[in-house]
């Protein structure tokens, strides 16, 4: 049985293999608003070199569209939810709290330049991505 550091090291390779496999494009929830935009008759661009790296863009528009993830972008970011959190505390305390503020930065620095920024969260794309693409049309005054 492997007591002491070295079972912590062997959670920390399971952890490290674990958040390397997170993918920063192509994940479920983008796929699935991906479909749903396309299938509305929206031409987005992926990975559009503008501030931020939203995860479509509607170019002509100047719309930035990014589906954010529950965890890494910190749904209801709260005492309740951070207790949900159960080890490294300080760790995942602080990197939420930094992509929320970069989150935050990002729409500002859009806004200024002229864009339009729509985030959605992970929940709302998989309960009905077509509603989503729906706000999208909304926003530019034709709903499909």
């Amino acid at each position: 049985m492997v007591k002491g550091p070295a079972k912590k090291s062997l959670n920390s390779e399971r952890v490290s293999y674990t958040m390397s496999r997170v993918r920063s494009s192509g994940s479920a929830i983008e796929t699935a608003l991906g479909r749903a935009l396309w299938e509305a008759g929206f031409r987005y661009r992926k990975q559009y070199p503008v501030f931020g790296r939203p995860d479509f863009v509607l170019v002509k528009h100047r719309i930035a569209i990014f589906c954010d993830s529950e965890f890494w972008h910190g749904y209801r970011w709260g005492e309740r939810r951070k207790a949900e959190h159960k080890t490294n505390h300080s760790y995942w305390f602080a990197k939420i709290e930094r992509n929320r503020a970069r989150d935050r930065a990002v729409n500002r620095i859009l806004a200024k330049e002229g864009w339009t920024v729509i985030r959605f969260w992970e929940r709302q794309v998989i309960r009905d991505p077509v509603f989503c693409a729906r706000q999208v049309g909304e926003l530019l005054g034709r709903a499909k």
